[in-house]
């Protein structure tokens, strides 16, 4: 795994370079690639989708040829270490001035990187986001700006520290993440970007978990800023991940509230658009079932969180490996709540199947909770085969 993480294993073969080229719509330039196939004769980079990322759009090709693509592309990365070699995004200044173009571009190109994390696991994507949060530190230290320009840049930064703090939080990597969140909320402040101080505040808290008076807090101080917010991803997003933090804290009537926050803002009109490209995946009914179902689990109402993540499971597809493992393990657990003893031991099979080659820590310490839960009932067959794969974690199999 060292080998790995500092770049020693480099990417050999060139087809893996091709499928990202070609799954996430990167022009072949930015990965040393001809043009590829789909790529207009003006170069055109497509924008960033603002749908669902649990459903490709009808542009990105046939789901099922994406979705074998992309588990096959997890696999690649994991081998060759890729993630770790992909070419940053490019530079487009004019001498040493960064404009609001530029900025604009760049966060174009970040939205289609972004889309990684999707399908892949934070050990193979922390590299590659916090390359390029390194590159837009250098350029606000080294390059001119008007005043705006320079507010654009910094807001920009914060987005991509909290990428890269996420991809290190899935990773296990936590003294990475902290400092990334918090590099993040300073830069947001300084940006004047409220919305993303308070997603700031938000992932911090998700990372304190389970200590819960300081991710309270924290969570207390984001659903404040979420309430005026022009943007209703932004609001959804917010208060899911504050329903998230009341959950675990025991807090059912805050959670309640939170959700029902959640719900408001979805059907709400978007005056100012949905939202920027880092919240708005967010503004989706599936995703609001899966959190109602993930916070009624944590709080043992299985009659409140099975129909929910029954629901949003038969709508998420099986590339997203690593998320569609954890939502699967919060509806084992609720079947376990509810006596479903056999339910559950299948759910947990299909998320430890997922979760086989996704190089995130989350999966394998949410199924280590409920297999342990299981133990109990090891008479019961499902639950007798489902222990005997249990597994070792994911990421020191690649060591």
């Amino acid at each position: 795994m060292q080998d790995y993480i500092n770049g020693r294993v480099q990417a050999q073969r060139v087809e893996i370079f091709e499928r990202v080229a070609d799954g996430l719509h990167i022009p072949g330039e930015m990965l040393d690639l001809a043009p590829r196939s789909w790529e207009t004769s003006t170069r055109h980079v497509r924008p960033v989708a603002d749908a669902s990322h649990t459903q490709p759009s009808s542009e990105d090709g046939d789901p099922s040829v994406l979705r074998r693509d992309f588990m096959k592309l997890g696999a690649g990365l994991a081998a060759t270490g890729l993630a770790a070699q992909l070419p940053g995004l490019p530079s487009r200044t004019v001498g040493n001035r960064v404009g609001s173009s530029t900025v604009a571009e760049l966060r174009a190109s970040f939205g289609r990187l972004r889309r990684l994390d999707d399908h892949l696991g934070g050990a193979d994507t922390y590299r590659l986001y916090f390359a390029e949060v390194q590159k837009t530190d250098a350029l606000l230290k080294s390059a001119s700006f008007a005043g705006p320009d320079r507010q654009e840049l910094l807001s920009f930064f914060a987005e991509q520290a909290q990428q890269a703090g996420w991809a290190a939080f899935d990773a296990g990597w936590h003294n990475e993440a902290k400092m990334l969140y918090e590099q993040s909320f300073e830069a947001a402040k300084a940006a004047n970007d409220v919305d993303l101080a308070a997603n700031a505040l938000a992932l911090r808290s998700y990372q304190l978990l389970p200590s819960t008076d300081v991710a309270v807090d924290l969570t207390d101080k984001s659903c404040s800023i979420a309430a005026k917010s022009v943007h209703p991803g932004v609001k959804s997003l917010l208060y899911q991940r504050g329903a998230w933090t009341y959950a675990v804290a025991g807090q059912a009537d805050k959670a309640a509230w939170a959700l029902g926050q959640a719900e408001a803002a979805l059907v709400s009109e978007a005056g100012e658009g949905y939202g920027p490209d880092w919240a708005v995946w967010a503004h989706n009914p599936t995703e609001l079932q899966i959190i109602t179902g993930r916070c009624w689990t944590e709080l043992h109402r299985p009659l409140r969180a099975v129909p929910a993540l029954e629901a949003a499971m038969a709508q998420y597809d099986d590339s997203h490996a690593r998320d569609k493992a954890l939502y699967l393990s919060w509806l084992s657990e609720a079947y376990l709540d509810a006596g479903e003893v056999e339910h559950s031991a299948t759910a947990a099979t299909r998320a430890l199947g997922l979760a086989a080659d996704v190089a995130s820590a989350r999966p394998q310490q949410r199924l280590s909770v409920v297999m342990s839960r299981l133990e109990p009932h090891q008479s019961v067959p499902e639950v007798a085969d489902l222990l005997a794969q249990r597994p070792l974690d994911p990421l020191q199999v690649r060591s």
